[in-house]
C-alpha cells in the first residue's frame, strides 16, 4: 500500500481540491519532497542515524518553527517506535527551552557585520543531557544552531557531533534531515494559507 503524499496529508490537502490540482500541476516538485521523506524517514536501511534519532530530531526542529501540527505528525511517529516515547518528556522541554526568534549571529567581518545580531546560544539542560544521550544532546544543540543562526557555524560545531559520536555519514544525514524540515515547514504552511485564500475567495464568489 502506498504512502499518502506526507505534505499533502499535514497541509490538510483533500483529492480533487483545488490545492490538489495546483499540486498536480508540479509533479516532480511533488514526488520529490515524497521520496525525500521517504528516504529520510522510513529508510530502507537507517544506517549511522537511527529511527528514533531520526523522529527525535524532527519533533524537536519542528517544534522550534512553532508548526503545531506538524509537529504533533513527528511526536505521533516518535512515539511509535521502540524507545522513543520515553524522550517526549525531554524534548518537548527543551523545546520550550530552545525557543526564540531568528535568524541572528555574526557575519564575517564586512559589509553584511551592520546585520550581526545577538540571539541565544542553545544548549541541552544539564538534566536533560541523561535523558538524551551524548548524540542527541550534540543534535539538538547542531539544529537549533542551524535553524536560528547558520551564519556562526563553523568547524568547532562539526566536531562536537563527531566527539558525541556522529560518523561523518551520519552528520550528512543529519544535515540532510534538518534542511527538509525547514523546507517540509515552510511548504506545509504556505499550501494552508494558500488554501485559506482559495476558500474565502470561493465563498465570496458564493456570497
Amino acid at each position: 500500500m502506498a504512502t499518502k503524499d506526507i505534505i499533502d496529508a499535514l497541509a490538510g490537502i483533500e483529492p480533487g481540491s483545488a490545492l490538489d490540482g495546483i499540486r498536480a500541476k508540479r509533479v516532480q516538485a511533488r514526488d520529490n519532497a515524497q521520496k525525500s521523506y521517504l528516504s529520510l524517514f522510513e529508510p530502507i536501511d537507517a544506517g549511522d542515524v537511527s529511527l528514533v534519532e531520526r523522529a527525535a530530531v524532527a519533533f524537536f526542529v519542528i517544534g522550534l518553527h512553532r508548526e503545531p501540527t506538524v509537529a504533533a505528525f513527528y511526536r505521533a511517529k516518535l512515539t511509535a517506535i521502540a524507545d522513543g516515547a520515553r524522550l517526549i518528556e525531554a524534548i518537548e522541554a527543551e523545546i520550550a527551552r530552545g525557543e526564540t526568534s531568528g535568524p541572528y549571529g555574526a557575519f564575517p567581518a564586512g559589509p553584511l557585520s551592520v546585520e550581526n545580531k545577538a540571539g541565544l546560544a542553545y544548549r541541552v539542560s544539564a538534566e536533560r543531557k541523561t535523558d538524551l544521550g551524548d548524540r542527541l544532546v550534540a543534535a539538538f544543540e547542531h539544529a537549533h544552531l542551524l535553524v536560528f543562526r547558520p551564519r556562526d557555524a563553523a568547524v568547532a560545531d562539526m566536531k562536537a557531533l563527531l566527539a558525541a559520536g556522529w560518523s561523518n555519514t551520519g552528520i550528512v544525514t543529519f544535515s540532510q534531515l534538518v534542511a527538509f524540515l525547514s523546507f517540509q515547514v515552510r511548504v506545509v504552511t504556505g499550501l494552508r494559507v494558500l488554501g485559506a485564500s482559495l476558500g474565502s475567495a470561493n465563498a465570496a464568489g458564493g456570497a
